[in-house]
C-alpha cells in the first residue's frame, strides 16, 4: 500500500473513532427530591416527565416528545421496597410510584430512579428520599374496598381523579373525613388481563377509610343477602349505585367491608446513646466453663460401631446356620417326588450310556456327497485338479 492512500486511511480512521466518541451518550445528575408520607394512605409520586426531558435537551434543538422510561430501586437494594410499586403504560406517557406504607416502613426510603431516553440513550440519575411518619389519628378503623371495572391503575393515580372519586363515594358513605388508603391493580389481585379491545380495562381496586360507621347503604351492599344474589348472578340489595356513575363503574359484588382496631403493640426495646456513663466500666461476659466432650464423642462413635456389629452377626447366621442341607430338603419331599426324580434321574443315565455305545454306522445321507442310486462316495476334497467335474450320476 502506498503511502498517501496509508495516510488517507488513518485520517478516516481518526475521524470515524471521534465521531464515535462525540456521540456517547451522556449521564446527567438532578438534585435530591424529598417528599414525606404518612402511614394508612396513599403514597403518589409522579415522575416528572418535563424535569428529565429538560436534561435530556440541554444542548440540542429538538423539542419534540421524547420518550422516556424509567428505572426504580431502594438504595444498596435490586428492587422497591415491598409497599412501593411503579407503573409506565407507555415511554409517552407519566410514571408513577405509589404504594401504602405501614408502621413497619416507619423511617426514610432512599429510592434511586434513572431515566433513559429511548433515541439518545442518555440518562438522568435522581434520588427520591421518601420520609414516612405515623398519620397523627391512626390506621381509620372503618375500611371499604371499591373495584372500579372501567379504568386502569395509572389513571386513578392522580390527585385530581381521587378526589372525584372521594366526593362519589361521600354520596353513599355519610362521612366527612374520607380519605384514600390504598390503589391497587386488579392484576395484582389474580385478574386477567383484559382483550386489546377499545374500553376494556384491567380493573382497581380502591380501598377508602374513615372514623366513622358504615352507612346503611353499604352495610345493605355488603350483607349476606346480597351475596347470595351475586352468587345468582344479581344486584346486591342497595339504592345508592347512582352516585359513581358516569365516571366510575362499580362492581358491587365485589364491595368488601372491614373494621380494623388498633392492636396493643409490645414497647420495643430503648436504644441508648451508645456511650458509657461515667464511672462505668465494661464487664465482659464470664468465660464459659469447660465441656467434657470424651462422653459425646464415645456415643457418636461406639453406637454406630455397636449396630453394624450386630448387622454382621445377624447376617452371619443367616448364612451360615440357617443353610437347607441336602438330609433337610429329602426329609420335607413327599415320597412320590423323589421316586419320580429318581426314576427320571435314573432312564436318562441309561440313555446317555447305550448313546455312547452304539456302534452303527453313518447314515449314506449324512455323507458329504452320496450318490442314492449307485451308493458311489465321492471324496469332498479331491485330490486331482479336475475332481470337482466328475460326474455322480452315470452316463
Amino acid at each position: 500500500m502506498e503511502a498517501p492512500e496509508l495516510l488517507r486511511v488513518w485520517v478516516l480512521a481518526a475521524v470515524a473513532l471521534g465521531g464515535s466518541r462525540a456521540t456517547l451518550p451522556d449521564h446527567h445528575v438532578l438534585p435530591d427530591h424529598r417528599v414525606s408520607s404518612e402511614t394508612g394512605a396513599i403514597f403518589v409520586h409522579e415522575l416528572e416527565r418535563d424535569l428529565f426531558q429538560e436534561a435530556f435537551l440541554a444542548g440540542h434543538e429538538d423539542d419534540d416528545a421524547t420518550p422516556i422510561t424509567f428505572q426504580a430501586h431502594l438504595r444498596d437494594h435490586p428492587d422497591l421496597p415491598r409497599w412501593l410499586r411503579y407503573i409506565q403504560r407507555d415511554p409517552h406517557q407519566p410514571a408513577y410510584l405509589y404504594g401504602c406504607p405501614t408502621a413497619t416502613e416507619v423511617g426514610t426510603h432512599t429510592i434511586e430512579v434513572l431515566a433513559y431516553n429511548r433515541h439518545t440513550y442518555e440518562t438522568v440519575a435522581q434520588r427520591l428520599v421518601i420520609t414516612v411518619v405515623p398519620a397523627p389519628g391512626g390506621d381509620p378503623p372503618y375500611q371499604g374496598e371499591f373495584l372500579v371495572g372501567n379504568r386502569n391503575v395509572e389513571e386513578l393515580l392522580p390527585a385530581a381523579t381521587q378526589e372525584i372519586f372521594l366526593q362519589a363515594t361521600a354520596g353513599v358513605w355519610d362521612q366527612d373525613d374520607l380519605h384514600v388508603i390504598n390503589i391497587t391493580s386488579a392484576l395484582d389481585r389474580g385478574g386477567r388481563v383484559p382483550l386489546p379491545i377499545e374500553g376494556r380495562k384491567e380493573g382497581v381496586y380502591v380501598k377508602v377509610g374513615s372514623h366513622g360507621t358504615f352507612s346503611p347503604c353499604l352495610a345493605s351492599a355488603a350483607s349476606p343477602q346480597s351475596r347470595f344474589r351475586c352468587s345468582l348472578g344479581q344486584q346486591p340489595l342497595a339504592s345508592c349505585y347512582d352516585t359513581f356513575a358516569p365516571h366510575f363503574t362499580i362492581r358491587w359484588c365485589n364491595l368488601t367491608l372491614l373494621q380494623v382496631w388498633p392492636s396493643p403493640t409490645a414497647l420495643g426495646p430503648v436504644w441508648g446513646s451508645g456511650v458509657l456513663e461515667e464511672d462505668g466500666d465494661f464487664q465482659p461476659p464470664t468465660d464459659a466453663p469447660p465441656q467434657d466432650l470424651l462422653p459425646g464423642f464415645l456415643v457418636t462413635l461406639l453406637v454406630p460401631l455397636a449396630v453394624a456389629v450386630l448387622l454382621c452377626l445377624l447376617l452371619g447366621h443367616l448364612m451360615c446356620c440357617r443353610r437347607e442341607g441336602v438330609q433337610k430338603r429329602d426329609s420335607e419331599t413327599s415320597d412320590i417326588q423323589l421316586v419320580h426324580h429318581t426314576t427320571i434321574h435314573g432312564d436318562t443315565e441309561e440313555l446317555r450310556h447305550m448313546a455312547s455305545s452304539r456302534d452303527v454306522p453313518r447314515p449314506l445321507s449324512t455323507l458329504p456327497m452320496f450318490n442314492v442310486r449307485t451308493g458311489q462316495r465321492i471324496n469332498p476334497m479331491p485330490s486331482p485338479p479336475d475332481g470337482a467335474r466328475v460326474p455322480l450320476l452315470p452316463q
